[in-house]
């Protein structure tokens, strides 16, 4: 009897000796990610906080404070908890809007985001440049860009493409959900939807090559798999994928599939991996681990040089076990290096990879510095509707043209 008690109690032993061993390694790996966070900021690739708050204050800053507000995936104690060292925040509003308000609503975006930096000093800096990440990261505020997330927010016009990006943009998302005038969306691949433009069309690719001219990053999330193809073979600076994860893991298309991944590496871009179940698991469930999978899984095709945090926080209604908001994001660091993972791999995870990215295209930008903008307007044909009048175009015999020709003669005599 005594000896099996001590048996027993050898077992106990043995077991409890075990789980000490994994929380002591578990533990090391966290300690060892907070260590790289504190020296490589994380920058998160895309993050629908602006929206949440549209859609809960109508863009109301007086009415909300992100010290508080607990109804989100983010807010200002979740970030510094989450070390997040630079975030693109998503200037996004909704396809309904092409056509109608998209640039005003658009503008309201940009609007807020820099309301939101400039109300909590103490936390956030605005930022548009390499330089500038790297300056407000050493200060230890969180570096926040601006990324607009649909094409039908410059209502086909290259001049919006360009204050836009004096107003801070230094990313578009070429379309969302629904196509544009010059380039199909994602959906285009699947049953739902249907090809526009067999990619871009010509206007598509002015928008391409001035976005090269201005040093803005293209963000082929969200894009079909033509437009990937065709941009990657034409563009002169690395592209991003802001929220995608990888297609041989999970085959939704909005995933990047393998071809793609090495084109991206050959271009020098970069995927930075989204967070939602549907596009970690092809499920409504999924956890830490098998977000770690899309990592690895690109790490293995195509190289560490790639790969990002791309979370799409506040802006999908389903996130992974332990990434249940921003503040989550060292458990998934801890991760990595729990499977091998070198500091140096992490790091460019974390950061190096993006802020080589952006570094090359604003290269690119000084490159093509004596370019003059384009100012070649998208043909008149192909974005004619109700909301949209044709002041400027010369074809003078277009019903359209006449029309608004005569109700200006109208507006002119009566002010007489």
């Amino acid at each position: 009897m005594l000896s099996r008690a001590l048996a027993h109690v050898c077992r106990l032993m043995g077991v409890m000796s075990f789980v000490v061993a994994q929380i002591t390694a578990q533990d090391q790996y966290m300690t060892r990610a907070l260590n790289l966070m504190s020296e490589t900021p994380l920058i998160d690739g895309h993050n629908d906080l602006p929206w949440q708050l549209r859609e809960r204050f109508n863009n109301q800053l007086n009415k909300v404070d992100l010290n508080t507000l607990n109804t989100t995936h983010t807010n200002i104690p979740k970030i510094k908890a989450g070390k997040l060292g630079a975030q693109f925040w998503s200037a996004f509003v909704p396809c309904d809007t092409q056509y109608k308000d998209a640039v005003r609503q658009t503008l309201e975006q940009i609007d807020v985001i820099h309301r939101m930096c400039q109300k909590y000093p103490e936390t956030f800096r605005f930022t548009t440049s390499s330089q500038e990440i790297r300056a407000a990261f050493s200060d230890k505020r969180t570096a926040c860009l601006i990324g607009v997330e649909g094409g039908h927010s410059l209502d086909s016009s290259l001049g919006t493409l360009r204050a836009m990006y004096l107003l801070g943009v230094r990313y578009l998302t070429l379309t969302h959900s629904c196509n544009t005038p010059w380039a199909d969306n994602w959906l285009v691949d699947t049953e739902s939807g249907h090809s526009e433009h067999n990619g871009l069309s010509p206007f598509g690719k002015q928008v391409i090559k001035e976005m090269n001219r201005l040093g803005m990053l293209i963000d082929l999330s969200h894009m079909s798999v033509e437009v990937m193809n065709q941009v990657l073979n034409m563009s002169a600076a690395p592209v991003i994928f802001s929220h995608s994860s990888a297609y041989g893991i999970c085959p939704h298309k909005r995933n990047v599939p393998d071809n793609i991944l090495l084109k991206v590496r050959d271009k020098g871009g970069i995927v930075m991996i989204n967070f939602y179940n549907d596009y970690v698991t092809c499920s409504p469930t999924a956890n830490v681990s098998n977000v770690a999978d899309h990592f690895d899984y690109i790490k293995k095709l195509a190289g560490p040089s790639i790969i990002g945090f791309g979370g799409d926080y506040d802006g999908v209604n389903r996130v992974p076990t332990g990434l249940e908001d921003v503040s989550k994001m060292p458990v998934l660091v801890a991760e990595l290096l729990a499977r091998g993972w070198k500091d140096e791999e992490v790091k460019a995870a974390l950061g190096e990879n993006l802020l080589r990215v952006l570094k090359k295209t604003e290269e690119v930008r000084d490159s093509l510095a004596l370019a003059p903008p384009d100012d070649v307007p998208i043909p008149l044909e192909k974005v004619q509707n109700t909301c949209r009048t044709s002041y400027g175009y010369p074809d003078s015999s277009h019903p359209d043209s006449i029309h608004f020709l005569r109700l200006s003669t109208l507006v002119r005599l009566s002010r007489l």
